[in-house]
């Protein structure tokens, strides 16, 4: 049986670069040929307006689907990429479907709350459409409140993006117990697919210090890959594109293939016997 890969992507810091990572992977991934749904957890809808999609496109929301009025595939929108490849001299137009959020997703914790088996909403709805995608990646909002709670028993995998412009070292060590609690009571296959290093830049003396102590602190689990602080990456959002569609040559499409392929690789060695992370 064909499984995909669920990932969520989590950090409770705002502002580390989690959406753009969460689109850039997801368009990344659809570059490398796989069929990618990404999911917007986040009340502030942040991921729905980064693909420029208007309110109006919006028929269904991730919050529908979580209280079960729709089916998840009729929430569903598909966004071409700009971006095409070429397979035997064709181009291939790809493409990547999410589920949007909206506004009134932000009393969502409130209402499921009630819900029986509350955890287990989110893992429940994606079972539906499970097989029509290699791949769908979660984006949690800042907290680690119900709903995220909802994507780490969804998923297998979880990434962690950290922004190289400080280190609270403090806050990820109390995610890294979160998602240990989640493992131990919820989902004992969840495995933290590793730290994502962003708005890298090596000029500064800060982001080789904060990408040497994560080195240090969490060893394999830091990705090879690291974002480098990139303009084209900070203006993509307000064109609606991921880094491809709006700058195929750029910095920022380098990594973030580069990184699709290494996260790809992460997700198909979860669940084989590993040496112990730390």
């Amino acid at each position: 049986m064909h499984h995909s890969g669920a990932a969520a992507f989590l950090n409770q810091k705002g502002g580390v670069g989690k959406t753009t990572s969460v689109v850039n992977v997801g368009a990344g991934l659809a570059m490398l040929g796989k069929r990618v749904l990404i999911v917007d957890l986040d009340p502030q809808g942040h991921l729905t307006g980064f693909l420029g999609i208007a309110r109006h496109e919006i028929q269904r929301t991730i919050y529908d689907v979580l209280r079960e009025e729709v089916h998840p595939r009729e929430a569903i929108i598909q966004r071409d990429l700009r971006a095409r490849m070429h397979v035997n001299g064709r181009e291939v137009q790809l493409s990547m479907a999410l589920i949007p959020a909206s506004l009134d997703f932000a009393d969502a914790e409130m209402v499921l709350s009630r819900a029986t088996h509350r955890e287990f909403l989110l893992k429940d709805a994606i079972a539906k459409i499970r097989d029509d995608y290699d791949h769908i990646l979660f984006d949690c909002s800042p907290s680690v409140g119900l709903i995220s709670t909802n994507a780490l028993v969804a998923a297998q995998t979880v990434f962690i993006p950290v922004q190289t412009e400080y280190l609270a070292l403090q806050s990820l060590e109390d995610l890294m117990i979160k998602i240990e609690s989640v493992r131990t009571e919820l989902n004992p296959g969840l495995e933290v697919g590793g730290l994502i290093a962003t708005r890298f830049d090596g000029r500064k003396l800060l982001s080789r210090m904060v990408a040497e102590t994560l080195r240090e602190r969490f060893g394999a689990l830091l990705l090879d890959c690291m974002i480098r602080d990139n303009i084209a990456l900070a203006e993509s959002p307000s064109a609606g594109k991921d880094i491809f569609s709006y700058r195929p040559r750029s910095f920022g499409a380098e990594d973030y293939l580069n990184l699709a392929s290494e996260i790809m690789d992460r997700m198909a060695s979860v669940g084989e016997p590993a040496s112990p992370a730390f």
